[in-house]
């Protein structure tokens, strides 16, 4: 199981470069186990990583494998602690999230499908050295209870309950980034008042437990509609 999920971890980093949320060696991955986490190394280029590359740590600090773990894993194993409802945390230096980090703007509610991280925004964190517990400690403050936020001149975070979904929304976070900075070209977008984002977030709420978001007026049919 530990291989595949390796395996899994190195096609998702792979993904994230040929995404374009990011390139190099930037960037991170980490997914749980029942020992502690699995988390990409340190300076190694995803092109060339194999799955005993991926470095195994625990919750305390120590680690196993051929190589230092990256140098961000304080937040990796901060958030997984923190968030025992996420398995996985990514983390990339997305163009136009890193475009609003390095002036220290979140995202707003400018458009529904900030809903995706679970609320009605995406904050920014404040700025720390990267790699250090600071950076981790603010990170975990701008995340709260949501899936995503930035990280001052820095990049984005963005969490799951798999693999798959940290990495949609990581890229759908790059997506709002590169709206709400190409809306601001016309000046301040109108936001979502509370009111609206909440029904947004129960209509989403309903679509993960497989009910649309609005039956009133619909009625099933036994014969097709033609």
């Amino acid at each position: 199981m530990s291989q595949d999920i390796r395996k899994l971890m190195i096609d998702v980093c792979l993904r994230m470069n040929s995404s374009g949320i990011n390139q190099g060696t930037s960037g991170n991955l980490s997914v749980r186990t029942d020992r502690g986490f699995l988390i990409t190394p340190t300076s190694l280029r995803y092109e060339i990583m194999k799955p005993e590359d991926i470095v195994e740590m625990d919750f305390e600090g120590r680690y196993e494998g051929l190589h230092r773990p990256s140098s961000e894993w304080r937040f990796h194993r901060d958030i997984l602690a923190a968030r025992p409802d996420r398995n996985v945390v990514l983390h990339c230096h997305s163009v136009f999230a890193t475009s609003l980090a390095v002036h220290r703007i979140g995202i707003p509610a400018f458009h529904y499908m900030i809903g995706l991280a679970g609320g009605s925004e995406i904050r920014c964190a404040s700025y720390a050295a990267y790699g250090t517990q600071e950076l981790s400690d603010y990170a975990l403050e701008a995340l709260g209870e949501l899936d995503a936020c930035l990280l001052a001149n820095h990049g984005q975070i963005a969490i799951g309950a798999d693999l798959e979904r940290a990495l949609r929304l990581a890229i759908e976070v790059e997506n709002l980034a590169r709206g709400y900075l190409q809306a601001r070209i016309l000046g301040e977008p109108v936001r979502l008042n509370d009111a609206e984002m909440s029904q947004v977030l129960e209509q989403m709420r309903r679509m993960r437990y497989g009910q649309p978001p609005d039956l009133d007026g619909v009625q099933s049919r036994a014969q097709p509609l033609s």
